[in-house]
């Protein structure tokens, strides 16, 4: 156990709950990227009127979805679910560039959602390809953002790297014009490794001229770390497909603390805190601050807890909307 577990509780009034000291990370939960994407979709809905289209889950969040399905947005796979005088809403994690293209094809309203960030790194691809590079991009197969990202670029000039080994496996030469970039969701320290690699073994790659990885998942990955040596387990809330979520987990897994990657309060199962005296609490970034306090109020079911947040960074990142919800 890393953190020490009270053999005799203190409880003056007679409560039979034992103490549960809570660590809730700081930064966690929604960030720039996810705000705005969600108040585009709502946006929409007000401006346009129900149903609005969204291709693709909005963000990776089962509880934000299905609010937003309430409200009239209809969420579907492909453009060719749409009909033409509908509009639709591309999610946060970008689309390649033959969807927007077949939406005009179309004529139909559209409204790019794609996180700013995301699309700082679609504008990258974009100039490295200009320069006549060949993109080695680090991330993971078959993650929308991934999908997104390989679209801007014509076939054949992008190659996924997902790991250390994938590097090896490369067949470029010293004489090769190549440069990398990364999903935004990775793992930092698992990327800090691939690039590396890279680097070994392809002396003239070149870089971007920023971190890809976003702000928001280094901090919330950075504010895991903060408190994971301290807790005896972590509990994460996002889905199962949000990248940045299982990437926590990750994290607390590496320093040695249990972790467990939950939706909602009702996937907690009372025997995880059977001799647990400390916590760890945090929240992927497409997670509302409601579950996070819906997970308090369950743990509070069972044990006397006592919340402390602890800050490792402050973020105040605000991203414009699109003028077409504003004017």
């Amino acid at each position: 156990m890393n953190a020490p577990f009270p053999s005799t509780p203190a409880v003056s009034d007679g409560d039979p709950r034992l103490p549960l000291k809570l660590l809730i990370a700081a930064p966690r939960g929604f960030c720039a990227g996810v705000d705005r994407a969600i108040e585009i979709v709502e946006r929409a809905l007000q401006k346009y009127g129900a149903p609005v289209y969204v291709r693709h889950e909005i963000v990776h969040n089962r509880y934000v979805v299905d609010s937003l399905k309430a409200k009239g947005a209809i969420f579907v796979d492909e453009l060719d679910e749409v009909p033409d005088d509908a509009p639709v809403v591309f999610s946060a994690h970008g689309v390649p560039k033959t969807v927007p293209a077949e939406a005009e094809r179309r004529k139909m309203l559209y409204v790019d959602a794609t996180c700013p960030l995301v699309s700082k790194v679609h504008r990258q691809a974009e100039r490295q390809i200009e320069k006549g590079q060949h993109i080695l991009f680090i991330g993971h197969a078959g993650h929308p953002e991934v999908i997104g990202t390989m679209g801007q670029v014509p076939e054949g000039r992008i190659t996924l790297v997902e790991t250390v080994e994938d590097v090896a496996k490369l067949d470029f030469s010293p004489d090769d014009a190549l440069s990398y970039l990364s999903q935004t969701t990775l793992s930092v320290d698992d990327t800090r490794d691939i690039i590396r690699a890279l680097e070994e073994r392809f002396p003239q790659i070149v870089a971007p001229k920023a971190e890809d990885i976003c702000y928001a998942t280094s901090n919330r990955q950075a504010a895991v770390k903060q408190i994971a040596a301290s807790c005896d387990l972590v509990l994460v809330i996002g889905a199962p497909n949000s990248s940045n979520s299982l990437r926590l987990v990750e994290v607390a897994d590496r320093m040695g603390t249990e972790a467990r990657l939950i939706q909602r309060a009702d996937e907690i199962d009372p025997s995880w805190l059977e001799g647990v005296g400390t916590v760890g609490l945090t929240a992927g970034a497409s997670a509302p601050e409601k579950l996070v306090r819906e997970v308090v109020d369950r743990l509070s079911d069972w044990r006397l807890v006592d919340e402390e947040i602890v800050t490792s960074a402050e973020e105040n990142m605000i991203f414009k909307l699109p003028r077409q919800l504003t004017e």
